[in-house]
């Protein structure tokens, strides 16, 4: 069959799916591109979710990936609020959710996570509670605020979305309380003196942050209402966002009989072990090359990196995935960046600069190897720190916390 008469169907219209469809053409696919999500929504950003789309009154039209007219230009098929019932690997097809069967030549799934709701009691009759992953949560969080007098908000997780979101909705006029049920928030990606940062930057802005909270009972009380933890302290809530952590869509690609491992299990150019399906984004579990291990990673940088890999291998490109992840997190006037990955960290060194207010960096070393960087307010820390994670530095570590010694990275090398 020739090659404009082949399909590539891609599961999943997020960052991961979209940028490999563009990809596809650009590496000069011919043959159609059919996207499917279930999200009815034109794809759009997830970042500013819980950023500048949930404070701003604009409509989701000012952060999509891409225009309506993008995916005509590119004779890009976009299928939404569709899903995919089940893949058939020796028919090569997938069935949708209104009954009708595709076929492929490749197939890439790019089906990502879903939020984690926690069995708590009482749960499933709480008012206003919701998750945000999706616009449609947004929506529904901001048409609950403005239908509340009080606003009291309840944020029950204090990673980087709980927290994020407890910053806007307070600048969104709400009383907000986060309760995290570990003894520091951040306290599975970060080091005590980030969360420690954090916390009071909260503090500072009017925010409840208060850790060793596990909420046990949910209590409805009409429009509102009242969350228990287990140490019996209750907080009242018109509003309650649920940011405990996600699930990672695997179940199309378990029962197509993929290898599994924490995310579906891929190669360095995001083959699965099936040669004609490709896992991209959220879901798949890759080898880093830097770390030397196998990860699974939760970010755009991930998503879009790696579609582009998986598009140049299906187009018949000898390629593999090495790229150095980054992160960020947007909170009141702070902007972290953060490079690398600090798991298996024995010392962290801070640099201050100089005469400069919430301008830091934490630096995370294994010995004398610099695993990751953690850039507060500072582009420049983010900058130099990714250079030396690449170039595998020796660097001095006295000077690098010296605020007197010029940031430069031939000034800080031993």
């Amino acid at each position: 069959m020739a090659q404009n008469e082949q399909s590539c169907i891609v599961i999943g219209a997020s960052h991961a799916g979209v940028n490999l469809a563009f990809a596809l053409r650009k590496e000069g696919w011919l043959g159609k591109i059919k996207l499917f999500d279930t999200d009815p929504t034109l794809p759009y950003h997830r970042p500013p979710l819980s950023k500048a789309y949930l404070t701003s009154d604009d409509g989701i039209e000012k952060n999509l990936l891409k225009s309506a007219d993008s995916y005509t230009a590119k004779d890009i098929s976009l299928n939404l609020g569709l899903s995919v019932t089940a893949v058939d690997p020796k028919e090569k097809s997938i069935t949708t959710s209104d009954g009708n069967v595709h076929n492929y030549a490749k197939l890439v799934i790019a089906t990502g996570a879903r939020p984690f709701i926690p069995p708590i009691t009482g749960i499933n009759d709480a008012a206003n509670l919701y998750p945000l992953r999706t616009a449609a949560d947004v929506t529904n969080i901001k048409t609950a605020l403005s239908n509340s007098e009080s606003k009291q908000v309840v944020v029950i997780g204090g990673g980087y979305i709980g927290l994020e979101t407890a910053a806007s909705m307070k600048k969104m006029g709400a009383k907000v309380t986060v309760l995290e049920r570990e003894e520091r928030i951040l306290a599975r990606v970060t080091a005590p003196v980030m969360s420690e940062f954090f916390q009071k930057l909260h503090a500072d802005n009017g925010v409840d942050v208060l850790t060793s909270k596990d909420v046990s009972k949910i209590t409805n009380k009409g429009d509102s209402n009242l969350v228990t933890c287990s140490d019996g302290s209750e907080y009242p809530a018109d509003v309650i966002v649920v940011g405990v952590g996600i699930r990672v869509n695997t179940e199309l690609a378990q029962a197509a009989g993929l290898t599994l491992d924490n995310g579906i299990a891929v190669d360095s150019a995001a083959r699965t072990n099936d040669s004609d399906i490709y896992a991209i984004g959220d879901c798949s579990f890759h080898h880093n090359p830097h770390y030397d291990r196998n990860i699974r990673l939760e970010s755009v940088q991930n998503a879009v990196d790696q579609a582009k890999v998986a598009a140049a291998s299906i187009c018949g490109q000898d390629v593999n995935y090495n790229t150095l992840p980054w992160f960020w997190s947007d909170q009141y006037d702070v902007k972290l960046q953060m490079v690398g990955l600090s798991q298996g960290y024995n010392k962290i060194l801070v640099r201050h600069e100089a005469g400069e207010g919430h301008k830091f960096s934490v630096w995370y070393f294994n010995d004398h190897t610099l695993l990751a960087v953690d850039a507060v307010n500072n582009a420049k820390a983010y900058v130099v720190g990714t250079k030396f994670i690449k170039g595998d530095d020796n660097i001095d570590q006295e000077k690098l916390v010296d605020p007197n010694i010029e940031f430069k990275p031939a000034n800080l090398l031993a």
